[in-house]
């Protein structure tokens, strides 16, 4: 699909720019085009990624992100679906990028959102993209972020961002959503003891789905129930008076969306007076930034030579010549001797005969 563009950089810039330009018209098949592009690992489509990326950031748009995760069989996609219907008819613009597990002995994965969400997909004013997690931790694909930024500048006006399942790791979904929600079903009280404390700390609302019929009753105790653990923690400087918050909604019978809806507004509003809001953005990119770095970082590694290097350490400190920290400091002495040198401490000799 890409294959022109890496035949010289001058028709790459051509294509790059063609491609920006019907991002920023809306056009859904150039932003399933450019999604495309930004999961590929081949390094021509990863910088003609990064220039795209870098084209469309001053295009002025922000979309509200929202983080959505929650237990294997909750209901996420039926929440999605009602709740996204429930935003097109209102007159806004939604995008669903559905983070789906991969499979640890393929890679393969289901994708199968689309079938999830059949009303969904099919509204004009909606856009679904199902991608593998590849295995990352918190069910978020490394480059989602990226699907995030392109769905932004495509004018829509709401991302939903749809992780694998509650876990602890799962929390780096907050470090690319305003806000988080977490969606769980009716359950004894003993179940609040499942659910990680990390992730009841950076959830903005939780939502006790499944709140119709039998299972009312039982909803609305479990509601109450994790009202309760919330007031237990420490409230976070950038929520009003309120929040987090627990809430009943029923995706099968569209109770509680329009209220789930009116509070999220209320606490994008009060973060976007108050500051917030742009500092968490911020935040958020100096987050990526450093991940970034780590993962091209951790990419060298995997070149044949450096490969070599690190096998000959390793089996001089599985020999017991040397200790594992020598053989760490050893190849990155050689990987970025400049770096080493400058960051290498005084010796003891040297500290002791210092007045």
């Amino acid at each position: 699909m890409w294959g022109g563009m890496t035949k010289e950089r001058t028709g790459a810039r051509m294509d790059i720019d063609s491609l920006a330009q019907s991002i920023i018209a809306g056009e859904r098949r150039a932003l399933a085009r450019a999604i495309t592009l930004v999961e590929s690992t081949h390094p021509d489509h990863r910088q003609a990624a990064t220039d795209l990326l870098q084209k469309l950031t001053g295009c002025g748009r922000e979309a509200i992100r929202i983080g959505l995760s929650g237990t294997p069989g909750v209901g996420k996609s039926t929440f999605i679906e009602s709740f996204g219907l429930m935003l097109v008819e209102q007159g806004l613009r939604v995008a669903v990028l559905a983070v789906d597990p991969s499979s640890q002995r393929t890679g393969g994965s289901i994708l199968g959102d689309k079938t999830r969400m059949e009303q969904l997909s099919r509204s004009p004013a909606a856009f679904i993209r199902p991608s593998p997690s590849k295995s990352h931790l918190g069910g978020v694909a490394r480059r989602t972020r990226e699907a995030v930024a392109l769905c932004e500048a495509a004018g829509f006006d709401v991302v939903l961002i749809e992780t694998v399942g509650v876990g602890q790791s799962e929390t780096v979904v907050a470090e690319l959503s305003d806000i988080f929600l977490l969606l769980l079903a009716p359950a004894g009280g003993d179940e609040l003891q499942g659910v990680k404390r990390g992730i009841m700390e950076v959830a903005d609302i939780i939502l006790v789905n499944k709140a119709d019929g039998e299972l009312k009753a039982a909803a609305t105790r479990t509601c109450a129930d994790y009202a309760g653990a919330l007031r237990l923690l420490r409230r976070r400087p950038q929520d009003p008076s309120g929040f987090p918050k627990a809430m009943t909604v029923s995706a099968l019978d569209h109770s509680g969306l329009e209220q789930t809806w009116a509070e999220i507004t209320t606490l994008v509003d009060w973060r976007r007076d108050q500051g917030h809001w742009a500092a968490r953005r911020a935040a958020q990119a100096r987050h990526w930034f450093e991940e970034e770095v780590r993962q091209t970082l951790l990419a060298r590694l995997a070149q044949p030579a450096i490969r070599a290097a690190m096998s000959e350490l390793s089996d001089q400190a599985a020999s017991g010549q040397i200790t594992a920290t020598r053989a760490a400091q050893d190849l990155f002495a050689r990987l970025w001797p400049e770096i080493t040198t400058a960051a290498a401490p005084e010796s003891l000799d040297d500290t002791a005969d210092t007045p």
